[in-house]
């Protein structure tokens, strides 16, 4: 079955930068589109950024627009998401998904495969 697994979580300072992978495994890459997707304990699942099988569309919330950059290699089967200017709220455990869906891939509900997430904390 398909597998990812998150890394590159981490600490660090308001304004600082991170960039977190997620290695696919199981299917065929380049059939799934990526997202990423951010929860805090007792706060909803937020939509972060979502990529297209090949790449070539991306969409970000507002929140994080101009700021994250989402990108994915299918040759190494991975997903990134590039995190700049960060700040305290982007503090929250951080997840990939998986779907073979149409659609912005804007909704967790567009997708069934799931990694268990890497925590990153943005210190003041």
């Amino acid at each position: 079955q398909v597998q990812l697994v998150e890394s590159g979580g981490g600490l660090e300072q308001a304004g600082g930068s991170l960039r977190l992978s997620c290695a696919f495994s199981g299917r065929t890459f380049s059939n799934y589109a990526m997202g990423w997707f951010r929860q805090a304990p007792g706060n909803e699942r937020e939509f972060v950024a979502a990529i297209s099988p090949s790449g070539s569309l991306k969409y970000y919330a507002d929140s994080v627009k101009g700021r994250f950059t989402i990108s994915r290699d299918n040759a190494k089967n991975m997903v990134y998401l590039q995190m700049n200017s960060q700040t305290q709220e982007d503090t929250d455990v951080y997840a990939c998904a998986a779907t073979t869906d149409g659609g912005r891939g804007r909704h967790a509900a567009t997708y069934y495969y799931w990694g268990q997430g890497t925590q990153v904390t943005v210190s003041s």
